[in-house]
């Protein structure tokens, strides 16, 4: 395979059916656009505790998720910025290099290569057997999803279009029951629906074996109306999963017509690494550090 069909879609113009959805469900319009980036601009002067860029692929990554509203956008940054510093041990200078071998041997978080039938990115999770929480650890498994969303969030189409997460619990046992810490649950879930500057469109839970209860338990408490909305659950009736992605757009795993899946988050992190300009910037965002 190509090196092409890994590829992050950074710096490319929306196409025309995506600028319709942006003004559609964003309010997205060019003078809104330039209104909004002078205000966050003089917003984040007069918020002076807090260090982020302001170039426009920057302002942007958090006004579109914001709808373009920049006091929003503004609230977001605090709240990117109070995760960041309530997970700093996790989160503090996180580079790729640190979970290089959870994404070269571990199969254990993917992407699919293209996008859905509603132009999203899928993000696929698979935490049942052929995760191992002793080589994986959860707080690893996190680290795995934060540089993802780091590289997601330069995609305009992504920005607009939004993304999609697979949680796949095929073969899930006892180990990665209790591999899913608590912990882990109220990190993840605080970041989803707080701090992650993405348009979470749904989340689909397959393969779930009963067991499965004892981790939804946990999740459950901790999850808002909004999300709780976008949740789907289809155990192992792909036709359920079907109804929101088109089969013609997933693999032979999920019931797809498209070839099963033979590639991983190996193939992937070259492209993470590839961001690592970027990376190193967001790490040095979040509040001011005291002298």
């Amino acid at each position: 395979m190509s090196s092409s069909e890994f590829r992050l879609e950074r710096n490319v113009e929306l196409s025309e059916e995506t600028k319709a959805i942006a003004e559609k469900e964003l309010r997205e319009t060019p003078e809104r656009v330039r209104e909004a980036m002078e205000r966050l601009k003089e917003l984040l002067k007069e918020n002076k505790d807090l260090h982020f860029g302001e170039d426009d692929e920057l302002l942007t990554i958090f006004l579109r998720p914001c709808k373009w509203y920049p006091e929003s956008a503004m609230a977001l940054m605090r709240r990117v910025a109070e995760f960041k510093r309530e997970n700093a041990c996790l989160l503090d200078g996180l580079l790729p290099e640190q979970v290089k071998e959870s994404f070269l041997e571990h199969k254990v978080v993917n992407v699919m290569k293209g996008r859905d039938d509603k132009g999203r990115r899928v993000l696929i999770v698979s935490v049942g057997g052929t995760w191992d929480p002793k080589k994986v650890s959860a707080d690893q498994l996190f680290k795995l999803f934060y540089l993802i969303h780091e590289a997601a969030m330069l995609e305009p189409e992504s920005q607009v279009r939004g993304t999609v997460v697979i949680m796949d619990f095929h073969n899930m046992g006892w180990s990665q029951t209790m591999g899913l810490t608590p912990a882990f649950s109220k990190r993840l879930l605080t970041f989803i629906q707080d701090a992650m500057p993405l348009r979470l469109k749904e989340v689909h839970f397959v393969k779930e074996p009963m067991i499965f209860n004892v981790v939804w338990k946990m999740f459950k408490p901790l999850i808002r109306e909004k999300l709780k909305t976008r949740i789907f659950f289809h155990g192992s009736k792909m036709a359920s999963l079907h109804k929101h992605i088109a089969p013609t757009h997933l693999p032979a795993d999920y019931g797809g017509e498209l070839d099963a899946i033979d590639y991983g988050a190996a193939d992937w992190y070259p492209v993470i690494n590839d961001v690592l300009p970027h990376i190193n910037n967001w790490n040095s965002y979040g509040f001011v550090k005291k002298a």
